[in-house]
């Protein structure tokens, strides 16, 4: 069975097995962080702070390219819920295996989504379907 996150307009599904963390913002957004048994996990996160989608975009490639130095990082604009959505695409090294990270941005009336997934060629043929499946599921209610 799947669960599912609902808040402020904001669905998903996920596996029941992978554990979950929600943290609120001063700002009144939030953050969900759902995490595999092994290395995959997704963050989404609504942020109500007056940045834009493309800041935010930004803000997550800089984190990461903070992080991890020899990141690649390559441009991207796709539909994500039906909406437009800019990010990146991402590729590092850690302890000497490919990570794999993207990122997609949409505009909600609260403000910018975030969008974060991250896979390790260690668990990328098992969860990296699941981390499509879990980002197609996703739904944002109309403005």
């Amino acid at each position: 069975m799947a669960a599912v996150f609902e808040r402020s307009g904001v669905k998903f599904q996920f596996p029941e097995n992978w554990a979950v963390e929600t943290e609120d913002s001063d700002s009144g957004g939030w953050t969900v962080a759902v995490q595999s048994p092994v290395t995959a996990f997704v963050v989404v996160s609504l942020r109500t702070d007056g940045q834009t989608a493309t800041e935010v975009a930004d803000e997550a490639l800089a984190a990461v390219k903070a992080e991890y130095a020899d990141a690649e990082a390559e441009a991207v604009v796709e539909s994500l819920a039906g909406r437009p959505a800019l990010g990146h695409d991402i590729d590092f090294l850690t302890l000497d295996t490919t990570t794999s990270c993207w990122t997609r941005c949409v505009d909600t009336a609260d403000g910018p989504l975030l969008v974060l997934c991250q896979v390790s060629d260690f668990d990328r043929a098992v969860n990296g379907p699941v981390l499509d499946a879990i980002t197609t599921s996703l739904e944002i209610a109309d403005e």
